[in-house]
């Protein structure tokens, strides 16, 4: 079948090629709207296909921004992904979402692989390192925005939570409750993924600032398939906590299995707080305590950040942009 052109849709509609073309970018604030509709009606007559890639070689955009996310898995990464679509989308912009599964190799290659395709701007869950493409970025101009994490001494804007203040509210309703052994388990600090770091600080200081004692055994890191022996190995110490923040929803999840399988009780055998407001929390049985993300909020300054710098807007942007945490009480302490 011959390729339908802009020309058969003007043929078709009456009109000539520029207004067609005028139409298809949305120029048509002075365009009357029996136009607009003979042309649309004419497109969908002939089955017209714009050819986005002529379009975007011509305006020097792809109207497609990429989106790196860390772990796909993660509660927090679906709902801020979908606060980027919607945001995007509202601005007439695609979105491709990769998930880097925190392995910096992968990383690059969704990096190298969007920029290839010339999508006007990224989004990055940065596993932090691959420095040396995240300065090549900066250095040409190239509009990136951080999202969860920020990476040390790269001038990168980032959106990003409280996450020592995150910490320091779960610990501190331990301390209200009156626990005194306070653990903490997160996924692994190998990579130094900053909010990681940032919650064992806030958890560390809060335990200080409420005199309780600080148990460098207490805080364990590790990758998500090995957290059930590292439980196994905290909960058997001779003298365990009696309370665990989980740093992550992963984390929880990994906590709830193996209090579960050990017929343990939530509060009265171990008391749980966990950071990120997961859907099951408010109905698991007991309710789970929580230190909630607003990861709407979060993903729509992300995308509203890097569509000012895709279009080039003169605002001044600050090094990053920290939301506050909240806590919500539930049963589980």
């Amino acid at each position: 079948m011959k390729k339908v052109t802009i020309a058969d849709v003007a043929k078709q509609a009456e009109v000539s090629k520029s207004t067609v073309s005028q139409y298809l970018n949305k120029r048509y604030d002075y365009m009357g709207e029996q136009t607009k509709k003979r042309i649309q009606n004419a497109i969908e007559q002939l089955g017209y296909q714009p050819n986005f890639v002529a379009r975007s070689l011509k305006q020097k955009s792809t109207k497609t921004i990429g989106v790196i996310v860390a772990n796909i898995l993660h509660n927090f990464t679906t709902e801020v992904t979908r606060a980027i679509e919607d945001a995007c989308h509202g601005a007439d912009f695609h979105t491709i979402i990769c998930n880097a599964d925190d392995d910096p190799v992968k990383e690059k290659h969704y990096i190298e692989m969007l920029r290839a395709k010339q999508v006007d701007g990224l989004i990055i869950f940065p596993t932090g390192n691959n420095r040396d493409l995240y300065q090549q970025m900066l250095d040409a101009s190239y509009p990136v925005v951080f999202l969860d994490r920020n990476v040390e001494e790269m001038p990168v804007t980032a959106v990003m939570l409280d996450n020592q203040r995150a910490a320091e509210l779960a610990v501190d309703h331990f301390a209200e409750k009156g626990y005194k052994r306070v653990g903490m388990v997160t996924t692994s600090i190998f990579n130094h993924v900053s909010p990681r770091l940032e919650r064992i600080e806030g958890y560390k200081k809060a335990l200080n600032r409420n005199g309780l004692t600080v148990h460098e055994d207490y805080i364990i890191s590790a990758e998500p398939d090995h957290l059930q022996e590292s439980l196994e190995d905290l909960l058997h110490l001779d003298n365990p906590p009696e309370a665990i923040l989980a740093g992550n929803d992963l984390v929880l999840i990994e906590i709830l299995k193996y209090v579960k399988h050990k017929g343990l009780k939530v509060p009265e055998d171990l008391a749980v707080i966990g950071i990120d407001d997961v859907s099951f929390a408010s109905f698991y049985t007991p309710s789970i305590t929580t230190v909630a993300q607003p990861t709407f909020k979060m993903g729509k300054m992300g995308a509203e950040l890097l569509l000012d710098k895709i279009e080039k807007k003169d605002k001044k942007m600050n090094p990053s942009y920290r939301f506050e945490p909240k806590l919500m009480v539930r049963d589980s302490v």
